[in-house]
């Protein structure tokens, strides 16, 4: 059933935005001055979305707004500040009921914090409606405010390695149901069978924020009322196979050898953040582009994304191709019907080539660079994920790594399309620090002047538990200027978070939707493809960039508030 959701008209608090911040040059973090605001800016923006807007994403006190362009982000800042925030915000919204099985671990500590007895704590949790005011952590995991807070408990003191999937949980002010198994420090109170993310349902996401939840307390199996898939699951066309005989029509590759990791990308899925699903796409997409205009493609069509060289393809048809990003070396093997004195051949990278039916590409080992990007003309088909055949390794949408067996489709080439003329992979010199240049965080003022010395002073190592979620960096610790925690919020593809130990992350394509650290700084757009041909004990210095001059005076003078 649907209903429609409607702020209260009895706010204790004014509903206004308190600050914005620039976070990075495509987007900007709005501080609101209570829940209320926050639903009601989310709700404006969903509904009558501005030029340029790609992303809102909404917390317990902000809301992160990203862009397609610097001028997209003045334009969001003007907006931001016109609009009413009183004004009675009505959506659309879904009553969604779940039937829980109330037996969790926590049950009984949550009953001795709120000085209620177990029977009590399903009453109220039960009693009452919940509010989905945004989404994150993972896709399907909605934040689901309630109608009062004598539920309002900490989270626990050692967080649980692994939260099994359809846990009902309470933290903070908040209540959730566990999409998947993951680890938590939220406390258990029940279960449900419930899915709450599906890429098979026309909406993925059992609870979209702005829905209403029912909790309904049963003794049996729990279920829930609305219908869905029996369970969730990733595209299923890329399959191995056994042999070329189990080829799919339009087969035009078959996968040899995978390398350390080989994943099908094209330019992501940008527009999901608020059902907690990341853009991800490729990390060098400067890099993809190149690969795709070499064999005639459009730029944003999926080709291979391969760590470290290694990777071992069979054409299946005649193909042509090219190989860009990190430097690799390149052989073609001749195929079995071709004479035995036939020699290998040995491509360039940064230009198209041709691999006939039964030849064998093989990529070495990078000598320089992390990534290689493989682009196929006309393009690898295959299964789309909302709206993207990327592969993100955070979330679980889109296909698989690549295997040995896998059978890549190929998409026929637009008419009149042709190939590129070879083009030069701009590449780090991995003998001196690679330069990065940051425009303030949208939390810099959570650390001192000298600290902030520090962090652009100083050269950082990438270490080897880097991967596309991130960067993780090693160097003289940063340290911050107050205690405490903050609260999650909405974070971008360049922020550069710095956890309680003080080593800073650099999130890159796969990183979390939202995160609940500090971000001293953003990397600029411009330079992110660098940032993703670092392999582990390279050096990274940030530099500070100039702020870019199209943001306006309102969100200047807000910046620090």
């Amino acid at each position: 059933m649907t209903a429609t959701q409607q702020q209260s008209d009895n706010k204790s608090v004014h509903a206004e935005v308190t600050g914005i911040r620039p976070a990075g040059d495509r987007a900007i973090l709005v501080e609101l001055s209570s829940l209320d605001a926050v639903l009601s800016l989310q709700a404006q923006l969903t509904a009558h979305p501005q030029p340029g807007q790609i992303d809102v994403i909404a917390a317990a006190a902000t809301v992160l707004v990203t862009a397609d362009s610097p001028q997209a982000v003045r334009g969001l800042a003007a907006h931001v500040r016109s609009l009413d925030l009183d004004a009675p915000a009505e959506i659309e919204s879904a009553l969604v009921t779940i039937d829980v099985v109330y037996d969790g671990e926590d049950l009984d500590e949550v009953a001795s914090l709120t000085g209620l007895g177990r029977e009590a704590v399903v009453a109220a949790h039960t009693g009452q409606l919940w509010t989905a005011a945004f989404a994150g952590f993972a896709p399907g995991f909605a934040y689901l405010t309630g109608e009062n807070p004598s539920l309002e408990v900490p989270r626990r003191r050692s967080p649980r390695t692994a939260v099994p999937a359809g846990a009902v949980a309470l933290g903070g002010a908040f209540s959730a149901v566990y999409p998947r198994q993951s680890p938590g420090g939220w406390q258990l109170i029940g279960r449900t069978d419930a899915v709450m993310w599906d890429l098979g349902r026309e909406n993925p996401a059992l609870i979209r924020p702005g829905d209403t939840v029912r909790f309904k307390g049963v003794r049996a199996q729990a279920t829930v009322t609305v219908p869905q898939q029996a369970e969730s699951r990733r595209p299923e066309e890329l399959q191995p196979a056994d042999d070329l005989s189990t080829a799919a029509p339009g087969a035009g590759l078959i996968v040899r050898k995978p390398g350390l990791q080989a994943t099908v990308q094209d330019l992501g899925r940008p527009g999901f953040a608020s059902l907690g699903v990341s853009s991800a796409g490729a990390m060098d997409r400067g890099a993809l582009r190149r690969a795709n205009r070499l064999v005639g493609n459009t730029e944003g069509e999926a080709g291979i994304e391969l760590l470290f060289g290694g990777l071992e393809l069979e054409a299946l048809t005649d193909q042509v191709l090219a190989v860009t990003g990190a430097e690799v070396p390149l052989e073609i093997a001749p195929g079995s019907k071709a004479q035995s004195a036939t020699a290998a051949r040995h491509p360039a990278c940064d230009a198209p080539f041709a691999l006939l039916a039964g030849e064998k590409l093989t990529i070495g080992n990078a000598t320089r660079g992390l990534r290689s990007y493989l682009g196929v003309r006309g393009g690898i088909g295959g299964p789309e994920a909302l709206g993207s055949r990327s592969t993100d390794t955070m979330s679980g949408v889109g296909p698989e790594p690549l295997q040995a067996g896998t059978v890549l489709p190929v998409h026929v080439p637009k008419s009149g399309s042709v190939v590129g003329h070879p083009e030069l992979s701009p590449l780090p010199d991995q003998d001196n620090a690679t330069v990065l240049r940051v425009v303030p965080g949208p939390r810099q003022d959570w650390f001192s002047n000298d600290t902030l010395q520090d962090f652009l002073n100083q050269e950082w190592t990438v270490t080897p538990q880097s991967n596309r979620i991130g960067l993780r960096l090693n160097g003289q610790a940063l340290t911050r200027s107050r205690d405490g925690e903050l609260s999650s919020e909405g974070t971008v593809r360049g922020a550069v978070q710095v956890p309680p130990e003080g080593q800073p992350v650099l999130f890159l394509s796969d990183h979390p939707v939202t995160g609940g650290y500090p971000v001293i700084a953003v990397v600029v757009h411009a330079d992110l493809d660098k940032a993703a041909q670092l392999p582990p004990g390279t050096s990274v210095r940030f530099a500070a960039a100039a702020p870019p001059a199209e943001l306006p005076d309102t969100l200047k003078e807000s910046s620090h508030a």
